[in-house]
């Protein structure tokens, strides 16, 4: 329960579905009720994909680039806790390159959306598929795959779920208060990333002879 509570809640802050709330509701104005729930839908169908992708793939990517675990939790950290700090300073969407002119004439334009912006970049991004690489690399007992996969499906259902209603929650917290959350989670996310570079670090070192 530990290993899932503790999954389910660096994926969930790291990803920040709240963030992507505004996006989402500027994105599907026009659309209907139904329209909005298909759409919220496949985005959490898709982001599901990515993280199952990035966990079961993970052993491949690092022997393929001969990439140490230490050298990628350091790196992911890195990432992570950028995206803590952009949430933090409300610049999340800089952060993800979502202010840029030719990004937003090109999302207006789409047809369908749920994989990108929102899946890609938006949810499932390289801070979330770094930390199911080491995820992946840490926990390889078949009880905690398991356990992660769990984690990883009710990620994907909360997205469904505050996606679902995020014109509700707009209403209901205003931007003032989804930007409150944010920082707050982008704190929590600032932790998490500093965590896995601080448990690194003592790695590498106790590993050095003198």
């Amino acid at each position: 329960m530990e290993l899932f509570l503790v999954a389910f809640g660096a994926l969930f802050s790291i990803m920040n579905p709240l963030g992507t709330v505004p996006v989402f509701v500027g994105l599907t104005e026009e659309h209907s009720k139904k329209e909005r729930a298909i759409t919220a839908f496949w985005t959490a169908i898709d982001v599901l994909i990515i993280l199952l992708l990035s966990f079961f793939a993970g052993h491949y990517i690092l022997s393929f680039f001969g990439i140490s675990l230490n050298a990628l939790k350091i790196a992911g950290g890195l990432i992570i806790a950028s995206s803590g700090f952009a949430l933090l300073t409300g610049k999340f969407k800089e952060h993800k390159g979502m202010k840029r002119q030719k990004v937003q004439e090109d999302i207006h334009s789409r047809e369908a959306i749920s994989l990108t912006p929102l899946a890609i970049p938006m949810l499932a991004g390289p801070g979330t598929i770094s930390l199911l690489i080491t995820y992946n690399q840490e926990y390889q007992r078949t009880i905690d795959v398991l356990i992660i996969v769990g984690a990883l499906m009710l990620a994907a259902l909360s997205i469904y779920l505050v996606l679902k209603g995020a014109h509700f929650i707009v209403k209901f917290l205003g931007a003032s208060g989804i930007n409150a959350l944010s920082r707050i989670i982008g704190f929590i996310v600032i932790a998490i990333g500093v965590e896995y570079i601080i448990a690194s670090m003592v790695d590498i070192v106790s590993h050095i002879k003198f």
